[in-house]
């Protein structure tokens, strides 16, 4: 198991970061929101600010870091004034999910947790670029104290016991990029973490790969799945005797959606071959169609590292 946090390369202009940072000041950020399976939750009660550079659905106004849903990530107004911030995001080799400005406020010391499948082996990374800090600012990650300075490029494994906290007068802000571990981010880590990249217990994500309308409409099907198969968070065997529920898998006109009972949609992205990852997410679970023949199939996977657990259930196609 490698370090918990490791800087990578290369560092950024800390002059233009704070120059663009203060463009977009003019206002109080909304505090923090959580994100769990039931959508977004509630707001941290500690002085933990937000402005969202990418969100679901480019909604400025979404504090929390997002997740599985009915919409994907994308830019919101914000990102257009601070062209420096996003050179910053087009360097990184891989498809990028929430970024946000974080502040954390003086006088401020946030509680220890865990996010749960932020790290490698389930092919999410958090990375943070320091704009604005102070001696008294700490981020205690896995029991170890870091100081990170601005301009400096981090990953950090926040699936581990953090807290982050902030004795001094001023507020700590930093720019904070999730994104999914690909063999293009591997490469910004230093040599050390080579191996692990290489042998260790990674989840790398493939590309998405668009599909016709006419390819998506062929495979609108319906079939049953474990009630407990959207709970990212989880770790519910596929296999475990749990009830279920009829999905339903159809083309929503720009893309593929999964439909539960609730009226609870998941847009999905495509992988090839007819597999989809849940937009917002990565390949920690993942559904492939076999639509063809005379018993159209869906195959449920989930993965962590290199182990993939698999359900293979019947499908029902629907008219096109």
């Amino acid at each position: 198991m490698p370090a918990e946090g490791v800087r990578l390369k290369p560092a950024f202009d800390a002059g233009r970061l704070l120059r663009e940072l203060t463009s977009v000041r003019e206002h109080t950020w909304d505090q923090q929101r959580v994100y769990t399976e039931e959508g977004v939750g509630a707001a941290t009660e500690v002085d933990w600010r937000c402005l969202a550079l990418r969100s679901p659905g480019g909604d400025g106004d979404r504090t929390d870091p997002g997740g599985p849903g009915p919409r994907d990530f994308a830019d919101t107004v914000w990102l257009d004034r601070i062209p420096y911030v996003r050179e910053v995001l087009d360097f990184i080799p891989a498809p990028l999910h929430a970024v946000r400005f974080m502040a954390l406020g003086p006088d401020t010391v946030g509680i220890d947790h865990t996010d749960p499948k932020y790290g490698p082996r389930w092919g999410v990374g958090r990375l943070h670029v320091p704009v604005v800090t102070n001696p008294g600012a700490v981020l205690v990650l896995d029991g170890v104290e870091h100081r990170w300075q601005p301009g400096e490029f981090w990953f950090g494994d926040f699936s581990r016991t953090h807290r982050v906290q902030n004795t001094g007068t001023e507020p700590r802000v930093h720019l904070v990029i999730d994104v999914l571990v690909t063999p293009g981010l591997a490469a910004l880590f230093p040599e050390a973490w080579q191996e692990y990249f290489r042998d260790g217990e990674v989840l790398f994500n493939r590309q998405e790969c668009p599909q016709t309308t006419d390819e998506r409409r062929r495979l609108a099907t319906r079939f049953p799945v474990p009630e407990t198969f959207h709970l990212w968070e989880g770790d519910t065997p596929l296999s475990a005797d749990v009830p279920r529920e009829t999905a339903t898998l159809a083309d929503d006109g720009e893309r593929m959606t999964l439909r539960l009972p609730g009226d609870r949609a998941f847009a999905l992205v495509h992988l090839g071959d007819n597999e989809y990852r849940f937009a917002g997410w990565s390949e920690e679970r993942t559904l492939q169609v076999f639509p063809d023949g005379p018993d159209p199939r869906v195959v449920l996977r989930t993965r962590e590292g290199g182990r993939v657990d698999e359900l293979t259930v019947t499908a029902e196609r629907l008219p096109a």
